[in-house]
């Protein structure tokens, strides 16, 4: 774990709950001048413990919300289907989330569509185009109960 101090932690805490925070903002709420809190936020970011800044969407206010987790199993397992498995899901753009798992699956796919049409397409055209898929077998999520973007600290 990075050297990170308690008021490093306050610092990610709010970041996480607020990225539009200013520094002066931040810097009231951590009870340190501005120049400290900039700076210490330019290391989290130099150091890679900030690793960007977002706007959460709601997904079904722009039409994607289907919420599926496909679960995939590859036929092989070498080296070079691996990465060339991740190179094309890369490059599904309704593919939001991709987690190599281990037990029955080989990979969890969060995936955002429109409806369950959506899916049957990128299912049939998508996920079938991507060579030495062995099985997918899929979770349509009916209701969200937690759903946090923020990684727990201290």
């Amino acid at each position: 774990m990075a050297d990170l101090d308690e008021i490093d932690l306050k610092i990610l805490g709010l970041l996480q709950l607020n990225g539009k925070l200013t520094t002066k903002e931040l810097a009231g709420q951590v009870h340190l001048s501005p120049t400290p809190v900039y700076e210490r936020v330019r290391r989290l970011e130099r150091e890679g413990i900030i690793k960007k800044y977002v706007a959460l969407v709601e997904a079904e206010k722009v039409g994607k919300g289907l919420v599926v987790f496909c679960d995939i199993t590859l036929k092989e397992h070498t080296k070079a289907i691996g990465v060339q498995f991740v190179k094309e899901i890369m490059s599904l753009k309704y593919v939001c989330e991709c987690y190599n798992i281990s037990g029955d699956y080989d990979f969890r796919l969060k995936v955002l569509v429109s409806d369950m049409k959506h899916y049957q397409d990128f299912v049939l055209n998508d996920l079938g185009s991507i060579k030495n898929i062995g099985s997918a077998h899929s979770t349509f999520v009916m209701g969200v109960i937690k759903q946090s973007f923020s990684v727990p600290l201290g």
